[in-house]
């Protein structure tokens, strides 16, 4: 008799599980809210670091001004963005891990070997996974990183068709991106073609 391929998982039972997960409370600073938008039809997966204060308060991703720079580089608007019938958006840390003198803190290293794996295996169509930052970037690209998240920005060819590198959309990068005028020039154009391609109407 034939064995059947298993089935992936599925997303609404890791979406409940995720949502209930209390594996790093003790090293928060407020009751764990997992933040994280998903759908089992979505073609890109954006993968971050951890939800800012006001995302945690509203628990919806990327709801803060460094969310609309991204849409801004996404060319999306916000009602493309949320949708996860496209989009599924599964940050590397899932609650918001607090700050230190107004820096937010890394997200919980316990966090993404927890859940990456179990969101990706649910989410089966996926055809292109943006990498936003560097704690995004050292958890799938170990080392095939560069030595900065500028280079290996840089180099975002050489992680097609798998993965687009991005640096984090945050004001503290504002000078980063007007000293590296490559970005807008050569990256935006081309994840711009990518993400259009991926999400684009079947």
């Amino acid at each position: 008799m034939a064995i059947s391929p298993s089935r992936p998982p599925s997303l609404s039972g890791v979406s409940a599980e995720a949502r209930a997960c209390t594996l790093c409370e003790a090293s928060l600073p407020f009751k764990p809210r997992p933040v994280f938008l998903v759908g089992r039809r979505a073609r890109l997966l954006i993968v971050g670091q951890a939800p800012g204060r006001r995302v945690h308060e509203t628990g919806v991703p990327w709801n803060d001004p460094s969310g609309e720079v991204l849409r801004d580089w996404l060319d999306l608007d916000r009602a493309r963005f949320y949708d996860t019938s496209r989009i599924a958006i599964v940050p590397t840390g899932l609650c918001y891990p607090g700050t230190l003198d107004g820096v937010d803190l890394p997200p919980c290293r316990r966090c993404a070997p927890q859940w990456q794996p179990r969101f990706r295996a649910a989410l089966p169509h996926i055809r292109l996974t943006l990498l936003v930052g560097s704690y995004a970037q050292a958890y799938y690209l170990k080392e095939r990183r560069k030595k900065s998240v500028g280079d290996t920005v840089r180099a975002f060819r050489e992680y097609l068709p798998e993965f687009f590198v991005l640096p984090h959309p945050s004001w503290r990068n504002k000078a980063w991106l007007k000293k590296n005028p490559w970005f807008a020039d050569e990256v935006i154009p081309a994840l711009r073609r990518r993400v259009r391609s991926c999400i684009a109407p079947l």
